[in-house]
């Protein structure tokens, strides 16, 4: 299977840590994926700016323009952070072709397309990539040629306590989420994380 092994981000340390992140050395590991963060770009640049594939069928340097590497093994072991993250739930890339991003990531990974949800002019088409859940977004305001990194969701193990704790000014109120008796919140923008990132309740056991 091939799985994401980590995530290059392109954005200053101190607001992630100031939200609860542990960061060592450039490095936060959440769950079995690595937050690798690197310098801004010269033009500004910032969010995530490629993924490390582990067990890849390929090794491609681009699947429909998203900047890809290969790694050899996964990180090893996973840190304990304030803000009390689980792990990731899913990563979004926006698209302006469903069909074309979806083809291009199963062609590099081997990985299929789960399902297709339509939401009026919205489509989302989902890939497992080990732990990590590839949401592919195609919305008629997305009109580039090529996919693009969007943001990506938490689970954490107590969302009304880490809101509260944060404050209104920092994360916004829990509200229900799509997914049947789940919650989720959003990290405001003005934080500095420099990419969209929400928190939610983690997934029932059934």
């Amino acid at each position: 299977m091939t799985a994401v092994g980590e995530l290059l981000v392109a954005s200053a340390v101190e607001p992630w840590q100031a939200i609860g992140l542990r960061v060592v050395d450039g490095v936060a590991r959440v769950g079995g994926i690595s937050l690798r963060f690197v310098p801004k770009g010269p033009d500004g640049g910032e969010g995530v700016i490629g993924w490390g594939l582990v067990g890849a069928p390929s090794t491609v340097a681009r699947i429909d323009g998203l900047p890809t590497h290969h790694l050899e093994a996964p990180p090893a072991g996973a840190a304990d952070h304030p803000l009390g993250i689980l792990g990731f739930d899913h990563l979004v890339v926006m698209t302006s072709s469903l069909d074309r991003t979806c083809a291009a990531i199963e062609a590099a990974t081997g990985e299929p397309l789960k399902r297709i949800r339509e939401a009026g002019t919205i489509r989302q088409g989902f890939h497992r990539l080990g732990e990590l859940i590839i949401e592919v977004v195609e919305s008629p305001q997305v009109t580039a040629a090529q996919a693009a990194f969007w943001g990506f969701v938490w689970n954490v193990a107590d969302l009304h306590e880490v809101c509260a704790r944060l404050g209104p000014d920092v994360v916004s109120l829990p509200k229900a989420a799509v997914q049947p008796g789940r919650f989720i919140a959003s990290v405001r923008a003005d934080v500095g994380l420099g990419l969209p990132l929400a928190l939610m309740t983690p997934p029932s056991r059934p």
